[in-house]
């Protein structure tokens, strides 16, 4: 591969499921900024990065998969996608190549790039603090850059050589603790005295249909102690349909929404969250919604991770507490009873509701990504310098 053609740089970016295209949305419109507009984009995205700009390669949502029994079943589909994606990488000749985040895709389609072809570059770090530590050294062979959210990583990647640049987390730009609670209970018809439980099954298809079923039962149990309990779900594009389905059978009045006004509307407006694992909880937390996590996957997926694991917890704000702030149902313990017990003591208890938010609150100030200049901006200048545009 030679060098990219005189001109605006082109970043070829590249996502795999909603949460890496809402980071490559913000990181494209950074960019814009830090340039004046004098920025081209090519790669693969969701429609938040489409609505930046970017034409898409294919589907974001060919790639939206997740544990090794999940991935199997469509490997052959994964690997043509790896190969078409170096392709057309081979084929733009860009200035750099951002992956985000969604490893098993993204250090394959980098491992294929011959070095000085490209600035290869990847945004949010393999948790190597929390499993495979050797990663890190395997990554530098093919990276020439990494972005990450967490002030704790660098020391990780600059052990092994590879240039880390701690951006910080996305998440505080999206505006999760600036909703309009009052407001999405008045669109919704949400009785201002009506306990409002937000329930979040996840954005990967992998993940709604193991946890709307728990999350339904969960409901059911909860109704009689609160009867006028209402529920509110926010949802993502690729599993809006399933979501809105399941909802429709719940025993409680149930609203499903998507966007991200909604979903911070409904964070504003909620008494509490039932919440899958990820990057949402770091949102929940920015809102100061308490909230009770559950995760399930693949017996064959838990059973490799258990082996690799070197964290106690699933949840970053207790990662960074080092104690369960949010409690936590995970495999065996992702059952609808113990679950219900939980939320039923948040939306009972004002002063456990209190002591949550008093917790995460410590958790979001460690984080420290919300200080000037924004994650974004921040990760555009890294970029740019990578590539020798400042």
């Amino acid at each position: 591969m030679t060098s990219a053609p005189a001109g605006p740089p082109l970043i070829f970016v590249v996502a795999g499921e909603p949460s890496g295209d809402a980071i490559g949305a913000r990181l494209m419109a950074a960019l814009k900024q830090e340039t004046e507009g004098a920025v081209r984009f090519t790669g693969i995205g969701g429609a938040r990065m489409q609505a930046e700009g970017l034409t898409s390669l294919f589907p974001m949502s060919d790639l939206t998969l997740f544990g090794l029994a999940e991935v199997l079943p469509k490997i052959k589909v994964v690997k043509a996608r790896i190969a078409e994606t170096v392709a057309a990488i081979r084929t733009a000749r860009p200035d750099a190549v951002v992956t985000i985040d969604s490893p098993g895709f993204s250090f394959r389609v980098q491992k294929q790039l011959a070095a000085g072809s490209t600035k290869r570059i990847h945004y949010v770090a393999p948790t190597v603090w929390a499993w495979r530590p050797g990663r890190a050294r395997k990554i530098a062979r093919f990276l020439d850059r990494l972005l990450v959210l967490l002030p704790f990583e660098p020391p990780y990647f600059d052990a092994v050589g590879l240039p880390c640049d701690f951006v910080g987390h996305p998440v505080v730009e999206e505006g999760a603790g600036r909703g309009d609670g009052a407001g999405f209970r008045a669109r919704h018809d949400i009785p201002a005295d009506a306990p409002l439980l937000v329930v979040l099954p996840g954005s990967r298809r992998s993940e709604v249909r193991t946890l709307l079923p728990v999350f339904a039962d969960a409901l059911a149990r909860l109704k009689p102690r609160f009867p006028n309990l209402r529920a509110a779900v926010p949802t993502v594009e690729t599993v809006g349909g399933e979501v809105k389905r399941a909802a429709a059978a719940w025993p409680v009045p149930t609203v499903v929404v998507e966007g991200a006004a909604e979903k911070y509307g409904a964070f504003a407006a909620g008494s509490a969250a039932m919440a899958a694992s990820g990057t949402v909880s770091l949102e929940l937390a920015i809102a100061r919604l308490p909230t009770v996590i559950a995760y399930r996957v693949h017996p064959l997926s838990a059973a490799v991770a258990r082996r690799l694991l070197k964290v106690k917890y699933a949840t970053l704000a207790n990662i960074i507490l080092g104690r369960e702030a949010v409690p936590e149902f995970l495999q065996d313990r992702c059952r609808a009873d113990l679950i219900a017990d939980a939320v039923g003591a948040l939306l009972s208890d004002p002063a456990m509701r209190a002591s949550q938010v008093r917790e995460i609150s410590l958790a979001i100030a460690q984080l420290g990504g919300d200080n000037p200049p924004p994650p974004s901006r921040r990760a555009a200048q890294a970029v740019l310098a990578a590539i020798g545009q400042r």
